[in-house]
C-alpha cells in the first residue's frame, strides 16, 4: 500500500512537471508568435521559434522577379508585413512612400544595421563605430575623395580604361570560354584593391579575386561554419582577404616613409588624429569596401552583358553610340574622356536598366531606435526594417512591364519616379558613396567591349534569386 502511494505521488510530480513545461512552451510560442507592442503590429507570421521564416526566405526563385518569399507575403498581407529572420523580428517594406520617409530619418527614427552574418564578417565593433553619424560622414568624405566624381574625372578614368582593355585582351586570348561573373569579379577586386592599398595581382602569386565568385550567395547561405558548406568557404575566402589587407597595413607601418597615394595612405595619416581609426577598424572597413565593389558591380555587369547578348536591338544601338564616339575623335588612339563618358546617353539607360533589374542587395536594413507609426500599425523600437529594392524597382505601378529589359524606358522617366522607386545604391544620407564609380566602371567596360570585341554565349546562365542575384551554372562566353 505504501509502495502504491509512492508511485502515485511520483506520477503526480512528473505530471505536474510536464504540465508546467508544456505551459512554459505554450506561453513561449504564444509570445514568439505575438510579440509585445504598444500598438497594432503589421500583419504577418513569425514562423518557428529562433528559425523564424529564414528557410523560406532563402528559397531560390528562377526568375529576375522579386524573391518568392516577398511576393507571396505582399499578396497576402500588403506592402508592409512582419516576419522573423535569423531569430530577429523584421518588418519588410515595399512601400515606396514609407521607404523614402525612413531613409530621411537616419539617426532620428532608424539606424544602420547588419544581419549577424554580415556584422561578424565586417567586425561587430567596426560596424557599430561606422554607424555613428560623425564617423560615417568622415569615412564617406574620404571615400568620395578617392572614388567620387572628382577622382574619376582627374585620374581614375584612364586607369580604369587601361585595366579593362588589358583584361578584355587577356580574355580574348583564352583558348576556352570564361564564366563572366567570376571573371568580372576578379577584375573589379584587383582594380579596387589596387586603389585601396596598392595591391598588385600579378606579384601576389595567387588570384585572390577569383576566390570571391558568388561570395554574397555563400554569405547568405545557412550560417553553418563547417568544411564543405558554402558559408564555410565564404569565411575562408574572407580570411584570405583580411590577411592580405593586414599584411599590407603592417608593411606600411614598418616603412612609414613609403607613400603610394592610395586610400591606405589617407587612413594612416588620419590615424594620428582620429582615435576611432584603429588597425582593426581599417582592415575590416577596407574589406567592406572591397565586398561592396566586386560583388555588387560584377553581378550587375554580368546581368548587363547577358541582357544585351539576348537583345540584339539593344546591342546594335549601344555599338552605334560608342562607334560614334570613336569616329568623332581627332586621334583614334586617345583614351576616353569624361566629356565622352557623359555623352553616352543610351549607355546610361542600359546601365540604369541593368541596375533596376539586378537589385543585387536582397534588402537594405535599418533598426528602429523608437516606435514608428505607419498605416495604422506600430513597428516597435529595436525591430529590424528591411527595404526590398527588387520589390520597389520591379513594381508595375512605377514601371510598365517591369520584368522586361527596356533601356528606352529611361528616356521618359521623371526624377519624381526614380527618387522613390530606384534605389540600387540605397537612399538618404547613407546612400552608397561608390555609386558613381560603379556606373562609370560599367560604362567604360561596355565602351571597350562593344567597340573592340565580339562574343558568343556558350552557357545561358539561368537567372536566379536566392534571394541574392545568381546565374545558375554560370553565364559563360567565348570572347
Amino acid at each position: 500500500m505504501v509502495l502504491h502511494t509512492s508511485v502515485v505521488r511520483m506520477w503526480s510530480v512528473w505530471i505536474s512537471i510536464i504540465t508546467l513545461l508544456l505551459a512554459v512552451v505554450i506561453h513561449w510560442l504564444y509570445r514568439w508568435r505575438n510579440p509585445k507592442c504598444k500598438g497594432k503590429l503589421p500583419p504577418g507570421f513569425m514562423g518557428f521559434p529562433l528559425i523564424g521564416e529564414t528557410l523560406d526566405f532563402m528559397v531560390s526563385n528562377k526568375s529576375l522577379d522579386m524573391p518568392t518569399f516577398v511576393k507571396k507575403r505582399m499578396k497576402k498581407y500588403g506592402p508592409i508585413f512582419r516576419t522573423s529572420l535569423a531569430g530577429r523580428p523584421v518588418v519588410v517594406s515595399s512601400d515606396p512612400e514609407f521607404n523614402y520617409y525612413i531613409f530621411q530619418q537616419e539617426g532620428k527614427l532608424v539606424e544602420r544595421w547588419y544581419m549577424d552574418s554580415f556584422a561578424k564578417l565586417l567586425n561587430q565593433d567596426a560596424t557599430k563605430i561606422h554607424a555613428q553619424k560623425n564617423i560615417h560622414k568622415h569615412i564617406r568624405n574620404l571615400i568620395l575623395g578617392h572614388f567620387g566624381i572628382g577622382a574619376l574625372k582627374d585620374n581614375m578614368l584612364p586607369k580604369l580604361e587601361g585595366v579593362i582593355n588589358q583584361r578584355l585582351q587577356d580574355w580574348s586570348k583564352l583558348p576556352i570560354s570564361l564564366e563572366v561573373k567570376k571573371s568580372t569579379a576578379a577584375m573589379i577586386f584587383d582594380f579596387t584593391a589596387a586603389h585601396l592599398f596598392s595591391y598588385d595581382a600579378e606579384k601576389s602569386g595567387e588570384n585572390i579575386g577569383e576566390s570571391f565568385t558568388n561570395f554574397l550567395q555563400g554569405l547568405m547561405a545557412f550560417p553553418i561554419n563547417i568544411p564543405g558548406t558554402a558559408y564555410h568557404t565564404c569565411r575562408q575566402n574572407q580570411k584570405k582577404a583580411i590577411n592580405l589587407i593586414t599584411n599590407m597595413l603592417e608593411e606600411r607601418k614598418r616603412n612609414p616613409d613609403i607613400r603610394k597615394g592610395d586610400f591606405l595612405d589617407l587612413l594612416l595619416a588620419d590615424m594620428k588624429t582620429e582615435t576611432f581609426l584603429t588597425e582593426k577598424f581599417i582592415i575590416h572597413m577596407m574589406f567592406g569596401l572591397l565586398l561592396a565593389s566586386f560583388e555588387t558591380i560584377s553581378a550587375t555587369l554580368t546581368l548587363a552583358i547577358k541582357l544585351i547578348s539576348d537583345h540584339p536591338e539593344v546591342l546594335q544601338q549601344l555599338t552605334e553610340e560608342h562607334e560614334a564616339i570613336l569616329n568623332s575623335r581627332g586621334d583614334a588612339n586617345t583614351g576616353l574622356t569624361w566629356k565622352e563618358y557623359k555623352s553616352m546617353t543610351f549607355t546610361h539607360h542600359v546601365v540604369n536598366e541593368s541596375l533596376r533589374l539586378a537589385s543585387v542587395a536582397p534588402g537594405i536594413l535599418r533598426r528602429t531606435i523608437q516606435d514608428i507609426q505607419v498605416n495604422g500599425y506600430t513597428i516597435p523600437k529595436g525591430w529590424v526594417l528591411m527595404v526590398v529594392p527588387s520589390a520597389i524597382q520591379l513594381n508595375p505601378n512605377a514601371y510598365e512591364d517591369p520584368l522586361a529589359f527596356n533601356p528606352w524606358r529611361w528616356q521618359d522617366i521623371s526624377a519624381n519616379v526614380t527618387a522613390k522607386n530606384f534605389i540600387p545604391f540605397g537612399a538618404g544620407m547613407k546612400s552608397c558613396a561608390g555609386a558613381e564609380f560603379s556606373k562609370v566602371l560599367m560604362g567604360v567596360f561596355l565602351h571597350a567591349f562593344v567597340t573592340k570585341y565580339r562574343w558568343t554565349a556558350t552557357n545561358g546562365g539561368e537567372v536566379t534569386r536566392s534571394p541574392v542575384l545568381g546565374f545558375g551554372d554560370g553565364f559563360v562566353i567565348q570572347v
